[in-house]
């Protein structure tokens, strides 16, 4: 979990390096290349096998919205404070809930119902609707955070045939050309600095999903949501240190509030589960 704080991390301050020069949809391109630069070896060790894949349509169907939520990242990471970038993203949990529920039938019980809940309020708190105009950044978060959870609900999926390689190699090869013919019009040639932070993107992107399946495999969700939540006070002082961004108090407090949710759903899951392994 220590590597998922520091790539996510980096991952943020990589976007924001360049973001100001290099049009959203270039950084989306050098993303998928650096991915299956650092992932042609292992597929290369593993040999056709690597692409066999069960449900072809749905890696399609989870690539094209995974593409399209991190447009909307990038784009917030671009346009907000890093503090509300990472605290909104923190609602990925209630949609995969309410998604789960529509798509895959999964029934909504208290912890989960507990969790959408506190998730809203938690958006509230942070938007402050009535008050304040409110930055496009934040819907493009907003946005995205759905569209992750659309991703979580088909990677769930994909994982009972697909192996984890499968899945990260089909995410590289769909989005390439689809950054490719998107950057055209925009492209920009990077400096050689800017394609060091170009590239930072996508390994960094690698390395968090990585790091985080890993610790699930080696804890409990109950350690690794803790931890996950780190990442925002982490932020919060990269934010400072390095852009001189100040968070305010009601991003936090939405932030706490969207966490309580997700913890207190996560612990009501675990417990059931002991109660049927008993």
């Amino acid at each position: 979990m220590v590597g998922t704080l520091v790539s996510f991390t980096l991952m943020a301050i990589s976007v924001r390096e360049v973001g100001d020069s290099i049009h959203t949809f270039e950084i989306q391109f050098f993303r998928s290349v650096s991915a299956l630069i650092i992932l042609a070896p292992f597929a290369f060790s593993v040999g056709w096998a690597s692409l066999k894949t069960e449900q072809p349509k749905l890696e399609v169907a989870r690539n094209l919205i995974h593409y399209a939520a991190q447009l909307g990242w990038i784009t917030g990471v671009v346009m907000l404070p890093l503090s509300e970038v990472f605290a909104l993203e923190f609602t990925t949990p209630v949609w995969a809930a309410l998604v789960a529920a529509i798509f895959l039938r999964e029934k909504l019980n208290r912890g989960r119902i507990v969790a959408v809940v506190f998730g809203f309020i938690g958006i509230l708190v942070i938007l402050q609707p009535g008050g304040a105009t409110i930055n496009p950044g934040t819907f493009a978060v907003l946005g995205a955070a759905v569209g992750f959870a659309f991703t979580l609900t088909a990677t769930k999926a994909l994982t009972r045939t697909d192996a984890p390689l499968t899945i990260l190699l089909y995410m590289a090869l769909i989005q390439l050309p689809i950054g490719a013919v998107m950057a055209v019009n925009v492209w920009t040639m990077p400096t050689v600095p800017q394609l060091f932070w170009l590239f930072a993107v996508g390994a960094t992107g690698l390395s968090a999903h990585y790091c985080t399946a890993r610790a699930l495999v080696l804890a409990d969700a109950t350690v690794v949501v803790p931890m996950d939540f780190m990442r925002l006070p982490l932020i919060v002082f990269v934010g400072f240190a390095l852009y001189g961004e100040t968070a305010r108090w009601m991003v936090l407090l939405g932030a706490v509030i969207i966490f309580a949710g997700n913890y207190y759903s996560i612990r009501r899951e675990q417990r059931l589960r002991d109660t049927a392994a008993d």
